[in-house]
């Protein structure tokens, strides 16, 4: 049976964050964080699927369920959300580790999520933790600097039809000996075969099986 803690937080410019705290009977000595992209949520396949394999290992997961979507952002700048993003993270995690004690981290972005996630890196408590990068933003220079320079063992998955694919900079990636990464023929930004929804499936379940191993 799996306990879902529902709770949020007052974010940037007073804005109002959710997230969800997933675990089994008690709490596990492992937290996995999520953190979603800009459309992709973290009911989306690619989170629902990884918080199972989470789960029943007897960890937790978080799932940070921010929506920029929202009308309250649609006056902010990009730099505004930039800020937005990173701070309601930084507080929702503060506020979670203050509350629970884990000794061992995931952390899982997605595409937008990959900027928080790459601010999040020098975390004192993740100075362990493992980092899957999914559709990273690799055309900014915090995010691929952060993959770049991380010492933190690493997942990069991403599809050579996502429009974030950069080929150099992926390529120099592999100067990083901490960073494993996976190039999947055909996927797009949702890592999926938007001429084959068959080959979709397909897709999901080689990135599951990655996650798994990883």
């Amino acid at each position: 049976m799996v306990q879902i803690q529902k709770d949020s937080i007052t974010g940037y410019k007073d804005g109002t964050v959710s997230y969800s705290l997933l675990r089994k009977a008690s709490q596990g000595k492992t937290l996995a964080i999520m953190f979603p992209g800009y459309g992709y949520t973290a009911q989306g396949p690619l989170f629902h699927y990884s918080t199972g394999i989470f789960l029943n290992r007897g960890e937790d997961v978080l799932h940070l369920n921010y929506s920029y979507q929202s009308p309250f952002y649609e006056s902010f700048s990009d730099k505004e959300l930039d800020d937005a993003l990173k701070r309601d993270v930084r507080h929702v995690i503060d506020t979670v580790l203050s509350a629970h004690s884990y000794e061992h981290f995931y952390l899982i972005g997605k595409s937008l999520g990959t900027i928080a996630l790459a601010a999040e890196l020098g975390r004192t408590a993740f100075l362990d933790a493992k980092i899957v990068w999914l559709t990273p933003l690799l055309k900014r220079d915090d995010v691929f600097e952060g993959m770049y320079t991380s010492k933190k063992r690493g997942l990069c998955i991403i599809g050579d039809s996502d429009p974030c694919y950069d080929q150099e900079r992926f390529e120099k990636l592999s100067e990083n000996p901490f960073l494993e990464r996976v190039l999947i023929n055909g996927a797009d930004h949702s890592l999926e075969d938007s001429e084959d929804p068959v080959g979709s499936v397909d897709v999901l379940k080689d990135v599951m099986m990655n996650i798994k191993r990883f």
